[in-house]
């Protein structure tokens, strides 16, 4: 086959540090915002952000080229920076980690519906709770010590 054809979203989820609640209302949309302007400056395409006072959502679709783990440092540290130079918060930080879980073409509607109703779903749960089960549904291991440190 003389071309490559690939369908590969991902929905991140990666948290602040300790998931302190560090991403004020006031400034919440402009960094989504500059979250998607670094997707794209990656050649990622984004589909859809969101997320609470400590942790972001993100659905985005990537290149065959793309590795993960190199998209999602880069962008985290771009949003540190901004977060530390136009918002002031020197101690701001995410954790370490993230997740990735992909998604398939026909359930990205309903994922970007989850991720635009960010606030109305941490009314019944904890963002704790709603990562373990995006890991349990999607057959994802983990050790639970380790996944808020």
């Amino acid at each position: 086959m003389a071309q490559t054809h690939l369908s590969l979203h991902v929905h991140l989820v990666f948290h602040t540090k300790d998931d302190r609640p560090t991403i004020h209302e006031e400034w919440r949309k402009p960094l989504h915002a500059f979250l998607g302007g670094c997707l794209k400056t990656a050649g990622c395409i984004p589909e859809a952000i969101g997320g609470t006072n400590d942790h972001v959502h993100i659905l985005t679709g990537f290149r065959a080229t793309h590795c993960i783990a190199d998209v999602v440092k880069d962008i985290k540290v771009a949003a540190s920076k901004w977060v530390h130079s136009d918002m002031g918060l020197r101690m701001f930080a995410w954790q370490g980690g993230y997740g990735a879980i992909t998604v398939s073409p026909s359930q990205i509607p309903g994922v970007k519906r989850y991720i635009a109703n960010q606030m109305e779903h941490h009314n019944v749960k904890s963002a704790q709770e709603e990562y373990v089960e995006m890991l349990n549904a999607a057959g994802v291991e983990y050790d639970a010590q380790y996944l808020w440190k």
